[in-house]
Parts: structure tokens; C-alpha cells; sequence
């Protein structure tokens, strides 16, 4: 703590003292504050210096606490897919979630968003053709469980030949708009049930790693026209008298702390 006045007045030496401590940015207006965990998403400063009025500014003062978050997913899956029907959509399943923060997967085949903003979505799907004619595969996208208009790709699998099943992977990555809890669902149809999504285990000669039938990642680019949530840096929500409310991402990370500064 600086010095202070007493509340009757001191001596010019003390005054000037008091004041020359001002001018240099010795005030007593300043703490520090750790975020809540547990997947809290505010945390409360108590402070009997806060006013209806203050202004209060936040520094980090760890690593942790300084380091933006983007959310992001990453998710595979290592099952055959088929189709029974040639008339039917079917979603793209996914049984392993690789990295997620801020995006979660849901129903098998739900990525859910937890902050609104606009996203990448991309794909590497391992298709299979059994039949010996070309045939042909739609992937496209499905979000809320309403298709997105101009979503649709068409991609030709090739047939089978002397015994063995033609392949293609399927690519594609594309921009979306998406609001908190939204989710997205990548679909699929086919011309004959011959084609499936495949996995291919691990092969030898030379050693190859296994082949999930499906890659996806859907990962954060802006905010910037497409959120109505603030979730990059943590920021003061309410002021009351003797208190305030910071508003943060859903936080599982001890340590995130953050010196603060009152005016006013």
C-alpha cells in the first residue's frame, strides 16, 4: 500500500509527498484477479473501491491468461459407413474426437459450436466402389438439420478392377456461419450401395499406417459480422457498488490471472 492522508490534512512535506506518489503512478487502485474454472464462463472481482461508475482494466500476468482462444475440432473415424439406400441422405459419423476446444461432437455426427462466428469446415472422406461401373457419390452440408443451399459436391468413384475395389477420397473445405450451440452435419448419398466410406487398416510392405474412413476439422476464423459473443479476451460484463463481473470463455485452466486497475 502507498501512503495516504489522514482524513484531517497533513503537512506540506506529507501532502507533496502524497501527490508527487500520484503524479509517478503510486496509487492504491489495483488487485488481481484469478478466472473461475470448473468450465465457468464469468468470475467475480470483489472490491469495496468499485463504484456504478468505475472503470476497471485487465493485464494478464501469466502465459495462460494472455493467450487467445480460437475454437477449433478435430475429429476421425475408423468404421466402414454404408448406405442401405440409394434414395436416402445419410450423416457422416465420426467415433474419435483428435482435439476440441470450443467445438464438440454430438449424435456421432454433430459438431457443435459453442461461440458463434464464421468457421472452416474440412473433410478428407475415403469412399470405396465395389461395382464394376463408375459410380457417383454427393457429399454435401447440413446445419440445424437444414441442408445449406449451394453446399453440394459430386465426386465419381471409379469401379472395381481385376478384384480390387476402386477408392477416391473426397476433399473439400468450406466457410459457414455459425451461432453459439449451432451444429453442422456433413452428408452423403450414392448411385449404388456398393460404395461405402471406408477404413483400411494398417498395411505392410512397406508399413503404412491405418486409413480412417473420414478426417474432419472445423476450426474458428472471425468473429467480424457473424457473433454476438465475445470470447478472444475476457471483459468486464456489470459493475455494482463493491463488485464487478468478468465474462470469460467456459475455463478449465488454473492460473489464468489478471492484475486490474479501478478509475473512477
Amino acid at each position: 500500500m502507498f501512503r495516504v492522508l489522514p482524513p484531517f490534512g497533513s503537512d506540506q512535506r506529507g501532502v507533496a509527498e502524497v501527490v508527487n506518489g500520484i503524479m509517478n503512478g503510486k496509487t492504491n487502485n489495483t488487485g488481481s484477479v484469478t478466472l473461475a474454472t470448473g468450465g465457468a464462463t464469468t468470475t467475480t472481482i470483489t472490491d469495496a473501491r468499485i463504484g456504478v461508475d468505475s472503470v476497471i482494466l485487465l493485464s494478464p500476468t501469466t502465459n495462460i491468461s494472455s493467450t487467445n482462444y480460437f475454437p477449433y475440432g478435430a475429429f476421425q473415424d475408423s468404421t466402414d459407413q454404408s448406405a442401405v439406400s440409394t434414395t436416402t441422405a445419410y450423416a457422416v459419423k465420426y467415433n474419435t474426437t483428435d482435439y476440441a476446444e470450443g467445438v464438440t461432437l454430438s449424435n456421432n455426427s454433430r459438431l457443435n459450436v459453442t461461440y458463434s462466428g464464421l468457421y472452416n469446415l474440412q473433410f478428407s472422406i475415403q469412399f470405396a466402389n465395389a461395382d464394376t461401373q463408375i459410380q457417383d457419390v454427393d457429399v454435401w452440408f447440413r446445419k440445424n438439420g437444414t441442408d445449406l443451399p449451394g453446399s453440394n459436391s459430386k465426386f465419381s468413384v471409379p469401379n472395381s478392377h481385376g478384384g480390387i475395389d476402386g477408392h477416391l477420397i473426397a476433399a473439400l473445405n468450406y466457410f459457414l456461419a455459425m451461432a453459439k450451440n449451432d451444429y453442422v452435419e456433413i452428408m452423403w448419398s450414392t448411385t449404388s450401395t456398393s460404395v461405402t466410406i471406408e477404413q483400411i487398416p494398417t498395411q505392410t510392405s512397406p508399413t503404412r499406417p491405418a486409413t480412417p474412413s473420414v478426417i474432419a476439422t472445423l476450426s474458428y476464423l472471425s468473429s467480424n459480422g457473424y457473433t454476438t459473443d465475445i470470447f478472444v479476451n475476457p471483459y468486464i460484463s456489470s459493475v455494482t457498488n463493491g463488485s464487478a463481473v468478468i465474462t470469460h470463455p467456459a475455463n478449465s485452466v488454473a492460473g489464468k490471472t489478471f492484475d486490474y486497475v479501478v478509475i473512477g
